[in-house]
């Protein structure tokens, strides 16, 4: 595993029997998730949405075992080092899916951030309509939502048939979102918004015909099918719910099992949840330490609670309005661009742009996301910005925000990877959510090194956000493992952290819905800080920030026992810079 630059396509027959069944597994996986497919520049299944059926579901489970065990006979001495690599991610990604499928939990969580009446509403920013073709499966999609709906009622009956039901704030939050929805006319929702674009090359009738179809099918289709979800959730789902003093995994049937399948999923790695706990509370005893002593110097106030205080409370450290806070972003941006290649040999073509959350979701999103480029170049990164309450968005928090999730942080890792086109496609566009947003985290703190923070004021950032991560560690085991009430993890989060009363609600309701996800953060960042210390003691002057940066981001985004196989392989041969 020493090497991740581009070099002669693979001739051995283990390496050839690899490679195709990467490419089977990928070809598979763009066929069961056609929105993700459309998300990527696919635009072959542009007219489909995934069967959420327990045969497709049962008849992926089947598919993703045959492809695990192809891979895991294949055996690794008769691979090159980058093939390796490639088996090593194969398997993870493979086992991951396996693991997350198994656990039940997607069928039965309700998500105000990503649930159906996010995504498929947002689903029309990511497929283009420039042909009369195009306007054919959009309209097909939409018409498709009845069905898939539907799936997902199934899915939370059938979880309620079994005891597993989701927490009764996420539940209230989708309503609220829902309701939304219903209460805008079908012409005006989103989904109807191609309707009403302008369309110069096509014939007459043509863009008729697609308008009165489009619109049919929201009205038709889209909205009853809200209606029914809506229902589901009110006369179902909510008088069941788990009250808020239950809301974790442990409450649910075989719940200790899933959650520690979870964890395995989001790090790569088989941690207890009692030692992530302790991770985390050790983390958060640094972080409050740091917080009382920059409190004492940039703001004149002495001690953890009184620093907290006044930054989450002191007026003239927010934003006054929602253009600021745009402004604010993309000047971040644009000031990180120009200082990346004295610190990164290899950069990505694709660009990135910042955008706004939509007014319809923005009330129960995060502070902002990272939307990846499409593979064919037709689309770029997206920054989302979210601006709702823009007097409650802290100045000092934005540009460690900037920094996150666009560049030096998501955009740059991602796009760089799916720019490494000598790997298969799976690898360059899938991966471990540890390595993604453990690297997202560690370039706040490298973005202070790369002298792009304006001042100490908005160091805090580097703070308030190292806290926000640590203390997930802390609130999603103590949720899902320790039995944690709601109130005591939002009691938690206030104690220790600067974020926004509003936020830290959002934030916890996110981790009940979303088990284990958040660990994924803070556990990434420490194992590349551990890496990076350990390359830069072994090498000493030979260490090069460039080379190291290129190594772990040269492979796509592999595994962390992956990630350390490859910087200790690196280290082996002297830190030497790729090439290529």
């Amino acid at each position: 595993m020493t090497s991740q630059t581009p070099g002669a396509a693979t001739t051995t027959s283990a390496g050839a029997e690899l490679l195709a069944l990467a490419d089977a597994f990928w070809e598979t996986f763009l066929t069961s998730h056609p929105v993700f497919a459309t998300m990527m520049g696919d635009r072959r299944f542009d007219d489909r949405l995934e069967d959420l059926s327990p045969a497709a579901r049962a008849a992926d489970v089947a598919e993703l075992t045959r492809t695990l065990r192809a891979a895991e006979a294949i055996d690794p001495g008769a691979l090159d080092a980058r093939d390796r690599v490639t088996r090593s991610m194969l398997i993870e990604e493979v086992g991951g899916k396996l693991a997350a499928i198994g656990s039940g939990v997607d069928e039965w969580s309700v998500n105000a951030l990503d649930g159906p009446q996010v995504w498929l509403v947002d689903l029309v920013d990511y497929q283009p309509i420039e042909t009369p073709a195009d306007g054919t499966k959009l309209v097909a999609r939409w018409r498709a939502i009845g069905r898939h709906l539907d799936q997902v009622i199934d899915g939370l009956r059938r979880g309620l048939g079994s005891g597993r039901v989701a927490s009764v704030v996420p539940v209230e939050r989708v309503i609220d979102e829902v309701r939304g929805l219903l209460a805008t006319p079908p012409d005006a929702w989103r989904l109807a918004r191609p309707a009403f674009e302008p369309h110069p090359d096509w014939a007459p009738g043509e863009v008729d015909a697609f308008s009165a179809a489009l619109r049919a099918a929201v009205a038709e289709v889209a909205v009853p099918a809200f209606e029914r979800y809506l229902e589901a959730l009110t006369a179902e789902i909510l008088p069941a719910a788990r009250p808020s003093d239950r809301p974790g995994l442990m409450h649910v049937p075989e719940g200790e099992t899933a959650y520690r399948a979870l964890i395995r999923t989001h790090t790569t790695l088989d941690l207890d949840p009692e030692a992530v706990h302790e991770i985390g509370l050790a983390e958060i005893e640094r972080i409050d330490l740091a917080f009382a002593d920059l409190g004492a110097k940039v703001l004149g106030v002495h001690g953890l609670e009184a620093t907290l205080a006044s930054l989450r409370d002191d007026p003239a450290l927010r934003f006054a309005s929602a253009d600021e806070v745009f402004e604010s972003a993309r000047r971040t941006l644009a000031r990180a661009e120009a200082a990346v290649p004295a610190w990164f040999g290899r950069t990505p073509a694709a660009p990135c742009v910042v955008v706004p959350i939509p007014a319809e979701s923005e009330a129960h999103q995060t502070l902002a996301y990272y939307a990846w480029p499409a593979l064919d170049g037709s689309r770029p990164g997206r920054f989302h910005i979210n601006l709702h309450a823009p007097t409650t968005r802290p100045r000092y928090e934005a540009e460690a925000l900037a920094f996150h999730e666009a560049v030096p942080g998501h955009h740059l890792q991602m796009a760089i990877a799916q720019e490494l086109d000598w790997l298969p496609a799976f690898q360059r566009s899938l991966g471990s959510n540890a390595f993604a947003e453990g690297w997202a985290l560690y370039t706040e703190r490298l973005s202070d090194e790369m002298g792009l923070y304006s001042g100490d004021l908005d160091r805090f950032g580097i703070l308030s956000f190292d806290a926000w991560r640590a203390s997930r560690l802390v609130v999603d085991t103590g949720l899902h493992a320790l039995g944690w009430t709601r109130d005591e993890a939002i009691a938690f989060m206030r104690d220790h952290t600067a974020l926004g009363h509003n936020n830290i609600e959002n934030e916890v309701d996110r981790y009940i819905a979303w088990p284990a996800q958040a660990l994924s953060y803070k556990i990434g960042q420490l194992e590349i800080l551990r890496l990076r210390a350990e390359a830069e003691q072994a090498l000493g002057a030979a260490f090069d920030i460039r080379a190291f940066h290129d190594v772990v981001l040269g492979s796509g985004a592999v595994g962390l026992v992956t990630l350390a196989g490859l910087v200790h392989d690196w280290i082996a041969a002297g830190g030497k810079r790729a090439t290529g």
